[in-house]
């Protein structure tokens, strides 16, 4: 009856095994296991061993000096807690990092973790350091990067992603997210929600989303670039190149570009860039210390229509404006804008399209050149807004503001010159 009963319970352990659970873990090399899984000394190691259905990874405290590729597999990585600790750091190698990925629009790069062809893998609660990554000019370092690749991005920490031994190389974005273009090959669809992650330290752009095929949905992120520089103009938060989705709650600070070599300047850092994405929806995010705060511009005629800009925190825009909408049938509702150099609201026809006409009502506009500038080929409502502290109320028939009471750091501008990130050049 003993014998009988040991080999009932070794039958029910054997039922529950973590083998049969789909579930991994990876841990350092010396020290004990944090979850009771299969165990594995390197990421890349669980990630070759995980079975095609869907399986979580977790990753223990400590160093993981390694870069991943993810290909196909339907994979959750997620750092977990263990006796007190709870940072689980992925690094590059030794040697730096090494070419893993090739954009769509045939950038080198250089991933901490490469996602590609999936439907469902998800990265969370990880640390990603780039320091040390040994990139150089014309290399496109990038923290996390989904390539025809869907997912969830959460919680996660993503630093320090520069092409060194210097900034202005143009590549070095934290987060990317970008799909093949229809009918050319690769050929994809990339759907991602990004939520609560850490940026800081990156080189051209925080968080991007590009083309047809990507749907981001990016909400309650912190991303902090340099501050003001003269090396590079920077930007936070990207959805561009025909992706569609969402920029939400999201805290944005310093991508402010200085190098301006005349009275004009032609070129311009973001915290929020959107161009030639249909419909995007920008609301209730903080961001401080740009060129401009939220910038929505089309390329070509009706590629950026009904943009959503509302109830955004906006101030310390130096140079241009904290939102510009160039772009036609935009919508710019219940704003807090405070300290635009040029204007709280641009209604501007300077982009693709010939005519724009838009809105911007319910805005509450303190210290800036003119409240809201309409361009010469623009209109729309501008009423009922608020005002504080503001040279012109609603100036209408220009695309610049020259302030009455003495040089602001934005008096006499050219119309600024983004640069996305991913496209067929950076500036």
């Amino acid at each position: 009856m003993r014998l009988r009963n040991w080999i009932l319970s070794a039958a029910l352990l054997l039922a529950a095994s973590p083998m049969f659970a789909g579930n991994l873990v990876v841990h350092m090399t010396g020290n004990p296991s944090c979850e009771p899984y299969t165990q594995f000394t390197s990421i890349q190691a669980a990630v070759n061993a995980a079975p095609a259905s869907a399986t979580t990874i977790y990753v223990c405290p400590g160093t993981y000096p390694e870069q991943i590729t993810i290909n196909g597999k339907k994979v959750t990585l997620k750092g977990v807690a263990y006796s007190g600790a709870n940072a689980a750091v992925i690094t590059p190698p030794a040697s730096g990092l090494v070419q893993n990925a090739t954009s769509i629009y045939g950038h080198l790069v250089f991933a901490q973790v490469f996602v590609e062809n999936t439907t469902a893998a998800n990265i969370e609660d990880l640390t990603f350091d780039a320091t040390g990554n040994n990139t150089n000019c014309g290399d496109d370092p990038i923290g996390i990067y989904y390539q025809n690749a869907s997912g969830t991005i959460t919680r996660n920490s993503v630093l320090n992603v520069l092409v060194v031994p210097a900034i202005g190389c143009q590549g070095g974005l934290g987060i990317f997210a970008e799909s093949g273009f229809p009918g050319q090959p690769p050929v994809g669809v990339t759907h991602v929600t990004i939520t609560y992650n850490n940026v800081e330290n990156y080189d051209k752009n925080g968080i991007t989303a590009n083309l047809q095929n990507t749907t981001a949905t990016i909400s309650y992120n912190t991303v902090v670039g340099f501050g003001t520089t003269d090396q590079i103009a920077q930007n936070g938060i990207q959805l561009a190149f025909g992706a569609t989705g969402s920029i939400t709650n999201n805290n944005i600070a310093d991508n402010s570009y200085s190098n301006c070599p005349g009275p004009t300047c032609g070129t311009a850092a973001t915290g929020i860039l959107v161009y030639q994405s249909l419909a995007p929806t920008i609301s209730t995010n903080t961001v401080t210390n740009s060129n401009v705060g939220i910038y929505v511009a089309s390329g070509n005629p009706g590629d950026t229509n009904n943009a959503v800009v509302n109830a955004n925190v906006i101030s310390a825009t130096h140079l241009y404006d904290a939102v510009d909408m160039c772009a036609d049938l935009g919508t710019v509702t219940a704003n807090k804008i405070t300290g635009a150099d040029e204007s709280g609201v641009h209604l501007d026809d300077e982009c693709g399209d010939a005519t724009v006409t838009g809105s911007a009502t319910g805005n509450t506009i303190s210290s800036s050149c003119a409240g809201i500038l309409v361009g010469p080929s623009a209109s729309g409502l501008t009423s009922p807004d608020t005002y504080y502290n503001v040279g012109t109320q609603v100036m209408t028939g220009s695309d610049s503001c020259t302030p009455p009471l003495g040089p602001r750091k934005g008096a006499v501008k050219s119309h600024p010159v983004v640069s996305p990130a991913g496209g067929p050049s950076r500036l």
